[in-house]
Order: structure tokens, then C-alpha cells, then sequence
């Protein structure tokens, strides 16, 4: 496994190099004619401006900002990596807006802030707005991602996500919805731990209660996140406040003893054996960690886990934003919504999901290659109109 890293590393530097980067911005039409440079340039485009000028909701009907996507970050948390800015965070920021225009034909613009203060993120992001129809947020840190994100959805007009969050929260219920017909249990009858308070975490707990799930607990370093903890974070004290059948529960042994469900965002090493023993028969685990998860599958597997996920694209199961972020952003364009809801959240994971036929303990989610995916998440994100 070192080796293929090792190749892998020196190739994706090799293929890098030799691109300069994987995105350009190419025109819809060609300056051939002199007819040509005054139509797209000046002296016409005068009169575009000039109707914009007095009505600029309009702006969606005549300039890209009816199909673009400003992807941002801070560098804060990018991948696996941490904390390595601005510059650290370009390439990945490339690779989504490559993403937004191979699955969903979305123009998507990579911007690197070279701050990590909430409000300056939040300022800059409201000034260069008006060229966009969408915000998607990336490798922004918890807990100031919770507030950029609440920040920009209350001042700016048009849809705002933060993908780190919601995006892997749609992915995992898609595949834990798929995952419960394998093992044939029912998400309001499971019990369920949540292994990081996160971002991700968050947002995944939050959106299996809105799906109605019945009984949560999410840790963090300290253990169990409950009401029995003082000075807890304004994220954590709605973490502590979840449905759950077991309020005494301290450790994460103590969550996941009797569970069927463990879902891990946090890091390398941070689930055992023992908590997999632990838990009830057919047990399912998402071990989501890149580039190491939590526990190993086959770890997980010999420990008694009947279904399990992970984040790599080596091991089946791989619970991948990138089936959700471009199939949401292409039915928000394309239905003029202001605002990516709980609803279109829980429609997509639904979408995603029934694309799976025929659910196996391997295949509970679809692959990043199958070209209907974006569009079946559109489809769901679209019925809501503005």
C-alpha cells in the first residue's frame, strides 16, 4: 500500500505539472469579425449593461450568472491534510470546479482566500457574489464553518453549501439507507453513533434526524457529547440535545455497545475491534476518515460488521461527495432557488440511494463513473421552484 501511495503521489505531481492546472475558461463565441467585436464587446454589450444597471435581477438572463459556482476556501481543513492554506487548497479547489463541469456542466470557479478570519471570509464572499448564482464552501474548519455558512445564507440571494457538511451527510444517508435494506432494518428502529463533532459529523446527524432516525449519540475526544457536559460549543449543545434511547451512555464504548449503526468522521485509529464486537449483529459501519479510516474494513469485517463503508476509492462502498455536490447545484441553478433546504437534502439522498437496484453489502452506494447520478440529484433539487 506505501508503494501505490508513493506512485500515485509522484504521478499526480507529474500530470499536474504537465497541465499548469485542470480548468479554463473557453468563450461561446469566436471575435472573427469586426460585426463580432461590437455585438460581445463594445459598443452592444453597453446596452446589456445599461438594462442591468436598472434591473440587475436579471443578470441570471443575460451573463454566466445563471451557471456559475464560486468553490471556496480558506485552506483551514483541506482533505486529510489539515491546516495548509490558500495555496495547499488550490488544486483541490480545481479538481470540484473540474467536477461541477464534467457531471453537471456547471461553469465553477476555485477561490483561495488568503484569510482565515469568519468575517473577512464572509465579507469577501458577499462582495464578489454578484458574478455568481451559487456558493459551494470547502475545507473550511469547524466550528467557524458553521457560522460562515449560517452568514452567508442570511446576505446573499442565491444558494450557499457548505460541502464538507451537507454534501457528505446526503452521501451517507443514501448509503445507510441502502445499507438498512441489506441488513433489513429500519433507520427509526436503529441506534446510531456518530464518531467526530465536526462539520461532517454534524451535518450528518442532523440530516438522519430530519430522515427519522430515533436514537443518536456523536463524540468527540471528550466522549459521548451529552447533557451531562458543561461549556459545551453552540454546535455541541444541539449535538447533546439529539433523540437517543441512551442518555447514560459516557464513552464511546458506552455508544456503541447495542448499536447498529457507527459512522466515524474523525481520524485514523479512533474506532477498535472491540467497539465493532460491541455493537449489535449485522452490524454497518462507515469509516470515513481519508486517506486511512478509523478502522480498517477488513478489521471491521472480522470484528462483525456486515456492511461496510469508507471514503476510498479502493474498498467498495465509497461514500464520495462528489455524487451529490454537482447534481444539487445543477437543480438549484436550474430552478432559481435561493436556498439549498433540509428538503432537497433529504429528496437527493433518496434520489442517490434508489439508483443502487439491487443493494448488496458491497454496493450500497453508486459509483462516481455512472453519468446519471448528477442528473438524478438535479431532478430531485429542481421540483422545488422558486
Amino acid at each position: 500500500m506505501t508503494r501505490k501511495k508513493k506512485y500515485i503521489g509522484a504521478h499526480s505531481l507529474s500530470e499536474h505539472k504537465k497541465l499548469k492546472g485542470k480548468i479554463e475558461v473557453v468563450g461561446k463565441v469566436h471575435l472573427k469579425t469586426l460585426e463580432d467585436w461590437s455585438t460581445f464587446y463594445t459598443p452592444g454589450v453597453g446596452a446589456v449593461s445599461t438594462h442591468l444597471g436598472k434591473t440587475p435581477e436579471d443578470a441570471r438572463v443575460y451573463t454566466i450568472k445563471r451557471n456559475t459556482v464560486a468553490v471556496v476556501s480558506d485552506g483551514s481543513a483541506v482533505l486529510g491534510l489539515g491546516n495548509i492554506g490558500p495555496y495547499g487548497a488550490l488544486p483541490v479547489m480545481e479538481g470540484k470546479a473540474l467536477i461541477f463541469k464534467d457531471r453537471a456542466n456547471i461553469d465553477a470557479f476555485p477561490i483561495v482566500l488568503d484569510t482565515q478570519d469568519p468575517d473577512e471570509i464572509i465579507e469577501t464572499v458577499v462582495r464578489i457574489a454578484p458574478a455568481f448564482g451559487g456558493i459551494n464552501l470547502e475545507d473550511i474548519a469547524a466550528p467557524q464553518c458553521f457560522y460562515i455558512e449560517e452568514e452567508l445564507k442570511k446576505r446573499l440571494p442565491i444558494p450557499v453549501m457548505h460541502d464538507d457538511q451537507h454534501g457528505t451527510a446526503i452521501v451517507v444517508l443514501a448509503g445507510l439507507i441502502n445499507a438498512l435494506t441489506v441488513v433489513k432494518k429500519k433507520l427509526s428502529a436503529v441506534s446510531i453513533t456518530v464518531v467526530g463533532a465536526g462539520a461532517a459529523g454534524f451535518a450528518i446527524a442532523q440530516l438522519l434526524k430530519k430522515a427519522g432516525a430515533s436514537d443518536i449519540r456523536v463524540t468527540d475526544r471528550v466522549g459521548v457529547i451529552g447533557k451531562h457536559r458543561a461549556g459545551l460549543a453552540p454546535h455541541k449543545t444541539v449535538l447533546a440535545n439529539l433523540p437517543t434511547k441512551r442518555p447514560r451512555a459516557v464513552t464511546l464504548l458506552d455508544a456503541t455497545t447495542d448499536s447498529d449503526v457507527l459512522i466515524a468522521v474523525s481520524g485514523p485509529g479512533t474506532v477498535t475491534a472491540e467497539h465493532i464486537i460491541a455493537m449489535n449483529s449485522n452490524a454497518i459501519v462507515f469509516a470515513l476518515a481519508n486517506p486511512t479510516p478509523e478502522i480498517m474494513p477488513n478489521i471491521a469485517t472480522q470484528a462483525g460488521a456486515t456492511v461496510v463503508a469508507t471514503g476510498r476509492s479502493d474498498f467498495p462502498n465509497q461514500i464520495n461527495n462528489a455524487l451529490v455536490f454537482p447534481g444539487i447545484f445543477r437543480g438549484a441553478l436550474d430552478s432559481g432557488v435561493s436556498d439549498i433546504t433540509e428538503d432537497m437534502k433529504l429528496k437527493a439522498a433518496y434520489a442517490l440511494a434508489r439508483l443502487v437496484k439491487a443493494p448488496h453489502k458491497d454496493n450500497i452506494v453508486p459509483s462516481v463513473l455512472d453519468g446519471k447520478v448528477a442528473k438524478a440529484v438535479a431532478r430531485a433539487v429542481s421540483g422545488f421552484k422558486k
